[in-house]
């Protein structure tokens, strides 16, 4: 672990510099306040040794990288049922595209957009409500980060529903296909609650833990989630999981990745660890500028790349 503590050292080193590039997710007002310069990186091995850098115990507002977790618990709930309400193929679109919902009828491309992750929330309030289903998604997390601080940011939620406007549209157009069951207003505010959740970097690597280990947290030595289960979430994060630029993130780095707008990217390097990076600036495909390269660097120097 020494090595690799200079690895991320040596990393966060060389990029430093290029703090404050990029641009801050400012279409929600809460995030337009962050501080462009903060930038960490937290590997955690599956003996629990972690390295870290930088800012890395800092929470941040991790966005999308919820939807990796919410799609565990919905497939542990529903299991392959789960595939008929959403699909598994890459999209190409922008993450709040409603392109390709009409066409498609109702059914969104992938769990990782945010039209595929509606329909996995909407999922999460069966039997539970929207009360219940946000206790879920926020205690899963916790007991994921294995003590690491994880809450849920009030003003972030409030910030996202005041102007959620798209993610009201899409969720409004899948229940005109009749693919929400539930309340709308009910599905929207356990999704924004979700993307509101902050996390730090170290956290969010200790609970990704499970999907580097085959769905077996090694630190608690408990199955959160079948190892078919497991690949196949680490599937959908490579084909999937930065968007348009799914592609081209693969091509770089190799590792299955989930990104936020918050400027958090959470990577899973299989049977070995997770990583987390995060630098809230963006680039053109909104994903974290530093954190990508940061990623590729790693991925380089390890030779953790899945190719």
């Amino acid at each position: 672990m020494t090595d690799l503590q200079n690895i991320v050292d040596e990393i966060h080193a060389e990029l430093s510099p290029r703090r404050g590039e990029g641009k801050v997710a400012d279409y929600i007002p809460a995030l337009a306040r962050v501080d462009a310069k903060q930038f960490g990186i937290a590997v955690v091995d599956l003996d629990g040794n972690a390295a870290i850098a930088g800012d890395a115990k800092t929470p941040f507002s991790i966005q999308s990288i919820s939807k990796v977790f919410t799609l565990t618990l919905a497939l542990c709930r529903s299991g392959a049922a789960l595939w008929t309400r959403v699909g598994r193929e890459p999209s190409g679109s922008p993450f709040n595209s409603i392109v390709q919902l009409e066409a498609e009828r109702g059914i969104p491309r992938n769990p990782l957009i945010n039209a595929g992750a509606l329909v996995v929330t909407d999922t999460l309030l069966d039997g539970r409500g929207a009360e219940g289903a946000a206790a879920d998604i926020l205690a899963f997390m916790r007991e994921r980060a294995g003590g690491e601080p994880v809450t849920r940011d009030a003003e972030v939620a409030a910030s996202e529903a005041a102007t959620g406007f798209r993610n009201a549209s899409l969720a409004n157009f899948i229940r005109a296909f009749g693919n929400i069951h539930n309340p709308i207003d009910d599905v929207l505010g356990v999704y924004f609650g979700q993307c509101a959740i902050a996390a730090s970097c170290l956290a969010l690597a200790r609970a990704g833990l499970y999907l580097a280990n085959e769905g077996v947290d090694p630190l608690a030595k408990r199955r959160v989630i079948d190892a078919a289960g497991a690949r196949r979430i680490c599937a959908v994060m490579m084909t999937c999981g930065h968007y348009d630029a799914s592609g081209d993130f693969a091509f770089r780095v190799g590792l299955p990745g989930k990104s936020g707008v918050g400027g958090g990217i959470l990577a899973v390097a299989p049977k070995r660890a997770a990583i987390a990076v995060w630098s809230p600036g963006l680039g053109a495909a909104g994903t974290s500028l530093l954190g990508g390269l940061a990623l590729e660097k790693l991925a380089a120097r390890t030779g953790w790349s899945v190719f």
